[in-house]
């Protein structure tokens, strides 16, 4: 495990991207472990590879490589957990991932619990019947195809939940900003109502400028006139 995350990245979204690209190969190969587990869904699996591995054999290296992905993601969940938070969207997004690890954990267990006790009927009713035990587990993988099919909407409730937590994050920092804007115009204001003498002195600085506009004006005016009259005359 010490191991494991001895190669993590420091930066906060190489490590969601790393996280988020275990979770994916993780979810896939529990459903393809999950079916296997239940003795209904590893057929096309095992066409080709029933000649050189048992079910037993594929069932314990899938085990493997399931249980060292899971090892790798709590790595990367401990490295996210070591990051200085920067708000509420950074705090529910370690508290996702760590949900969805304990929900692939406690999956993986359950999966791996289901195989032991089949195995154990299937050796039992084999001894007691032949061969009758190969279609005890049929409701099984039906079971946790729905159970699969519920954490799926739990994972997707809760990224719908971040998604709206972070444009609720946006939308109050927006909302600060627009006060502070507003508190600087209410002060600006207040100096000029406090101080009537810089009031007085920039609106006899606004009406001087308006004078000398005017007169410049005037005199363009004027000038033009008189040099159109000269040379028409």
């Amino acid at each position: 495990m010490a191991n494991v995350g001895s190669g993590l990245p420091s930066n906060w979204e190489d490590l969601r991207k790393q996280a988020r690209n275990l979770e994916n190969d993780i979810d896939v190969k529990l459903v393809a472990f999950s079916k296997l587990g239940a003795g209904g869904g590893g057929s096309s699996l095992q066409a080709d590879t029933v000649p050189l591995l048992s079910a037993d054999d594929m069932f314990e290296t899938m085990a493997m490589e399931i249980q060292q992905l899971i090892n790798r993601l709590a790595a990367v969940n401990d490295k996210m957990a070591e990051q200085t938070s920067s708000g509420a969207a950074m705090l529910h997004t370690r508290q996702r991932h760590r949900e969805i690890l304990q929900d692939y954990q406690q999956e993986f267990r359950k999966t791996q619990g289901n195989w032991i006790s089949r195995r154990e009927r299937e050796d039992l009713l084999r001894g007691a019947e032949g061969n009758g035990s190969q279609h005890i587990p049929g409701g099984l993988s039906r079971r946790d195809q729905y159970t699969k099919e519920g954490a799926h909407l739990h994972s997707s409730h809760h990224m719908v939940d971040e998604q709206i937590n972070i444009a609720m994050e946006t939308r109050e920092h927006l909302s600060t900003q627009r006060q502070s804007f507003k508190k600087l115009q209410t002060r600006f204001n207040d100096m000029s109502n406090r101080f009537p003498a810089i009031h007085s002195l920039i609106h006899r600085i606004n009406s001087r400028k308006k004078r000398d506009s005017l007169i410049v004006g005037i005199v363009v005016g004027v000038c033009t006139f008189l040099m159109l009259l000269y040379a028409f005359n």
